[in-house]
């Protein structure tokens, strides 16, 4: 973790979340000399969580692919550690689901990479006074390629995927849903069908790529 600089007490403090250094660097410069932010970086979930634990943000840019980050579980701890903080993702390509998934866990929008720099300060500033951003063209981020449903996994096929990825067999996952295993194949068959995945291990792949897990 890297400190910012020596900014007054009232400036804007900001956590950078995100394990690449050169984006990390210019972003925390354009905020510290472009608008007088205290700025810190962590490059690790669990740098993060430190930082977190030693100050108090008003903002965290999270990045979703950083070391330790582990889909929805991660962003609704970050959540939870950044107190009255406002977690923004701070990611390219972001899967639709996840993205609506994020925003009900609290999160107060989107930020992606490709966003010119200069225009980061005054969507900081939006989100700041209590609104949430998400970009026009990223409401439809991610979209399903041919073959792909649009239609969302629903709370039992996204719990399936989940214990199929990591692992568990039919059996298991029934176990745990209090259900059979002809259930789940119906399941896994759905979410297969929506990903456009060949097989329970494409789903996964798919997933995880897309941020949904």
């Amino acid at each position: 973790m890297s400190e910012g600089n020596g900014n007054a007490a009232a400036a804007l403090q900001v956590l950078i979340a995100d394990d690449h250094r050169l984006l990390g660097e210019a972003v925390a410069n354009l905020l510290k000399t472009g608008a007088g932010y205290g700025v810190k970086t962590a490059e690790t979930y669990d740098s993060t969580l430190s930082a977190l634990a030693e100050a108090q943000y008003d903002i965290v840019l999270l990045d979703l692919k950083m070391p330790g980050m582990v889909g929805l579980a991660s962003v609704r701890t970050v959540i939870e550690k950044a107190g009255a903080g406002k977690v923004v993702l701070f990611t390219g390509q972001v899967d639709r689901h996840f993205l609506n998934s994020a925003l009900e866990l609290g999160v107060k929008g989107l930020i992606p990479k490709t966003m010119p720099l200069q225009s980061l300060v005054s969507v900081i500033q939006l989100i700041e006074s209590g609104q949430v951003f998400v970009p026009m063209q990223e409401t439809g981020a991610a979209l399903p390629s041919a073959g792909q449903s649009d239609v969302p996994l629903t709370e039992k096929e996204f719990f399936v995927l989940r214990l199929a990825a990591d692992g568990l067999t039919n059996k298991e996952i029934a176990r745990d849903m209090g259900t059979t295993e002809v259930t789940v194949k119906m399941h896994m068959r759905s979410v297969c069908k929506k990903l456009g995945a060949r097989n329970r291990a494409h789903a996964a792949i798919i997933s995880r790529e897309r941020a949904i897990l």
